[in-house]
């Protein structure tokens, strides 16, 4: 399945809209995670124990959407959008969510 952050796939024009589609992850930041970024803020550097959640997040959100444009009979989405957003008590958990539009080509 063609998965494109454009509107239109080159060379290969949208027969049908078949409707929006999301994915979603909510994850949550383990304490001995933010130790370890916590000493990364203040001595420089990347976190790579929090770089490798994001990616997974947004995998699984990406692959969510799929599933669900599968379902639907797209061959392609487009528009795709992935937003982060901090969220429950203090901010604590991190969700990643996929959206764009399903079509057949």
């Amino acid at each position: 399945m063609i998965i494109s952050t454009t509107h239109t796939i080159e060379n290969k024009p949208s027969k049908e809209y078949l409707g929006i589609v999301t994915g979603e992850t909510i994850i949550g930041a383990n304490i001995i995670k933010d130790f370890f970024a916590g000493i990364r803020d203040i001595v420089g550097g990347r976190s790579g124990s929090y770089e490798k959640v994001l990616r997974e997040a947004k995998d699984t959100s990406l692959r969510e959407m799929q599933e669900r444009a599968e379902k639907l009979g797209a061959d392609a989405i487009v528009g795709v959008d992935l937003d982060y957003e901090t969220v429950g008590k203090n901010g604590g958990m991190l969700m990643v969510t996929a959206s764009g539009t399903a079509i057949k080509l």
